[in-house]
């Protein structure tokens, strides 16, 4: 299933609550309450992933998003979503709350600014 529409995104996420699909890059970020969680690149979804989160996405056999840049391999913090979970909403939701609590983490570690941004659309 290629999720590249930013409604079958929507849709794939209605257990986890209100969202947003942004273009960008080629594919697309997905946010809530002012942060990006997900990440929409082929038609892929990767969530955003920390020391807390990595050991379930390994456990289901994820891996994180890799690509070449002045020819080093550089991994991102955002991991595929785990196939399994685009048939287990109730879970897919679970998976993306603890996706944004990482989104969350990252921004309170960042400028003022970034967490005013997360705070305010909170609210």
């Amino acid at each position: 299933m290629a999720l590249d529409d930013p409604e079958e995104i929507r849709e794939l996420f209605s257990a986890f609550g209100p969202l947003s699909v942004r273009r960008m890059f080629g594919g697309a970020g997905i946010y809530a309450e002012g942060a990006m969680f997900a990440l929409e690149l082929g038609g892929e979804i990767f969530l955003k992933a920390d020391a807390q989160t990595i050991p379930a996405l390994q456990a289901e056999g994820s891996a994180p998003f890799v690509y070449r840049a002045k020819g080093r391999r550089v991994v991102m913090s955002f991991w595929r979503l785990p196939e399994r979970l685009l048939d287990d909403p109730d879970d897919l939701a679970n998976f993306a709350r603890a996706a944004l609590q990482v989104a969350r983490r990252a921004a309170a570690q960042k400028s003022p600014a970034a967490r005013r941004t997360i705070r305010k659309t909170r609210r």
